[in-house]
């Protein structure tokens, strides 16, 4: 009825009536957000410019690296790139498919083309004490929220994130089809890398530098001759076994039920239940000493 009402007012316009004897009608745009044709762009911009198109931009997006470690800490990045698509970052892929030099050379390309950027690092003793799906969760707000700049839209890597203060959406493989989700990724997988080579010249015998603290046969092996270190997660359950071999007692305040990281996590059984949970209001325990109570805010941003 609308349509043909528009239809009608459109040939009476063309004809110079002027619409007489009709009676205009307003007609709804739709539902919010408005639809747009996506069209293909280069450099994966496609989903990007689909929605600065629609008055969403700018656009930001949120990538972590060292979820699946059972080392080392779990940094999370934010990435608000411009609309302009630069040559200089036609490179941008997701941080694994890159070599480590290419992800050494565009990092501080990222950092000076894009709008803002924030890196956000979660210890290890803080994933024990909130579970590793909570603080990736946190991290990714931590991240939105000390970006210094307030973008229209955010793209996550895989996860929805309630409580970011602007629409924002999962993207499957993001870090792969997105732009500003692949400068995300590597912002934090190269602030991680060098983290953990640091960590290697700290404490050595594991080989942090060589593999970052994943579940390596190698690192599996340096664990169970030297035992959990102050930067191995205590909640993963190949930890746990090599700290009670070892004669080091488990921590208390992990959750037996928490998954390590060779087991499968399915982020849609879990993120209703987890969702509902305030990480910031999480308090240590009181006898935990000061330097490693659970921070709130922004604390673990650098």
């Amino acid at each position: 009825m609308v349509a043909a009402v528009a239809r009608n007012q459109q040939r009476a316009a063309r004809k110079g009536k002027g619409g007489k004897g009709i009676r205009p009608i307003a007609v709804r745009s739709g539902d919010w957000p408005p639809r747009v044709v996506m069209r293909k762009a280069s450099g994966l911009r496609t989903l990007e410019a689909a929605l600065i198109r629609s008055g969403l931009g700018p656009v930001a997006g949120v990538d972590e690296a060292g979820r699946g470690c059972c080392a080392g800490p779990l940094v999370v990045a934010a990435c608000l790139l411009a609309p302009k698509a630069y040559d200089s970052l036609a490179e941008l892929d997701d941080s694994k498919r890159l070599t480590e030099a290419t992800r050494e050379r565009l990092f501080p390309i990222i950092k000076r083309r894009a709008l803002a950027w924030q890196v956000v690092v979660i210890p290890a003793w803080e994933i024990d004490a909130i579970g590793i799906h909570v603080a990736n969760i946190e991290g990714m707000r931590r991240a939105v929220a000390g970006l210094g700049a307030d973008p229209g839209y955010v793209l996550t890597d895989g996860f929805r994130v309630p409580g970011i203060p602007v629409p924002s959406l999962p993207v499957i493989g993001g870090d792969a089809s997105a732009a500003c989700i692949a400068a995300a990724s590597i912002l934090a997988k190269v602030t991680r890398d060098r983290m953990m080579v640091d960590l290697d010249k700290r404490i050595p015998g594991y080989g942090f530098a060589a593999h970052k603290g994943y579940n390596t046969p190698e690192h599996l092996a340096a664990l169970k001759e030297l035992g959990p270190s102050n930067e191995h997660r205590r909640s993963w359950r190949n930890v746990r076994l090599n700290g009670q071999s070892e004669g080091v007692a488990p921590d208390e305040t992990v959750d037996a039920a928490v998954l390590d990281a060779e087991e499968a996590i399915d982020p849609e059984a879990m993120i209703e239940a987890e969702a509902l949970m305030d990480p910031e209001g999480v308090v240590a325990d009181p006898d935990m000493p000061e330097s490693r109570r659970v921070a709130t805010g922004t604390a673990h941003a650098r």
